[in-house]
């Protein structure tokens, strides 16, 4: 399984779209030739490239270095160089290191392998939902999810689950015996983004969500005294991941969500495109393998189509049995 988003690009390549025996032509960054995001000139390693290949480096040809994308415009074959413009159908120029893979012309874009995983995370609310569990102090009145100086990613919260107070806090060398845990009713409201209250210390704050969700929570709990630690586990929106780096658990990724987000993101850059034998046969071979048989009256893309359809209907019905959905009255959620 994949923890990052970079690993889930390499995974859907993997089993989708590069097939062991049809990859593109390629070859990397020459060692010590690393290369800054204004540079114009790779150096690249010739060894791994026949001559046909390294012609197709020629002027007019598009390269692809991790998600930058280049258009090369003249090819300097005696000292392994190529003059390129950077940053070029939309990617951004970065620094690359050596070693770093160079591929020619490539059927599937990084980048836009990238993008689509954002839109499919995006796309699995309201139908699955990430899980966050907080632990808070028990008050009198409303308080604020988040803090004026770290607001976090608490505007992705969309509503309590469950809720447990600790009546007993667990302590170093202490009888435990008297510990109880207990359901507690909590209320989650909507305030405006950004959103100024006072603090216990009578200063003047300001809550400021610059991404995301418009909207600040605070939390008022229900039929407790204040004082006690209380458990909210709360249903939230997935957070889209901006770079190859992100975690897929701080996007709020179960492990069981990659095989959705990896046929929709096949599903999604296959749709409309003359698809070769090769990647037809290759795409195939992983659904049958996945015992979702691939019949003569689908094509690839709507195969994929219904084979996520399945997997989502599948993590539904766990996402729910584990956690239900509670009581609501007056906005109040009583634990189920």
């Amino acid at each position: 399984m994949s923890t990052t988003v970079g690993g889930l690009i390499d995974r859907v390549f993997r089993e989708y779209l590069e097939p062991m025996d049809y990859l593109n032509s390629y070859t990397v960054v020459a060692d010590g030739a690393g290369f800054a995001a204004d540079a114009t000139t790779i150096t690249f390693n010739g060894d791994l490239l026949s001559q046909e290949e390294e012609d197709a480096m020629d002027a007019g040809a598009i390269i692809e270095c991790e998600q930058e994308l280049m258009r090369c415009t003249a090819l300097d074959t005696v000292n392994n160089q190529v003059t390129v413009v950077r940053g070029v159908q939309g990617t951004t120029a970065a620094e690359h290191l050596a070693g770093k893979v160079i591929k020619i012309s490539p059927t599937f874009t990084r980048k836009a392998v990238f993008d689509s995983i954002v839109d499919q995370i995006e796309n699995l609310y309201p139908t699955l939902f990430a899980v966050d569990t907080q632990s808070f102090t028990s008050g009198t009145g409303y308080s604020t999810i988040g803090t004026y100086d770290a607001p976090g990613t608490h505007n992705y919260l969309v509503a309590p689950l469950k809720a447990l107070s600790q009546y007993t806090d667990w302590s170093a060398g202490s009888d435990q015996t008297g510990l109880k845990y207990q359901g507690v009713a909590v209320e989650m409201i909507d305030l405006p983004n950004p959103f100024t209250y006072t603090d216990s210390g009578g200063t003047e704050r300001t809550i400021t969500y610059t991404s995301g969700p418009d909207v600040v929570h605070a939390l008022q709990f229900v039929g407790i005294s204040a004082g006690h630690t209380v458990y909210v586990t709360f249903k939230k929106k997935f957070i889209p991941p901006t770079l190859e780096s992100t975690t897929l658990a701080s996007v709020g990724l179960e492990s069981e969500y990659e095989p959705i987000i990896m046929t929709g993101v096949a599903a999604h850059l296959v749709a409309g495109r003359d698809i070769n034998l090769v990647d037809a046969s290759y795409i195939t071979d992983q659904l049958e393998a996945a015992a979702y048989p691939v019949g003569s009256s689908n094509t690839i893309r709507n195969s994929l189509l219904q084979y996520q359809q399945l997997l989502i209907q599948q993590a539904r019905t766990n996402l729910r049995s584990k956690y239900p959905e509670p009581v609501q009255l007056n906005s109040i959620n009583y634990p189920s």
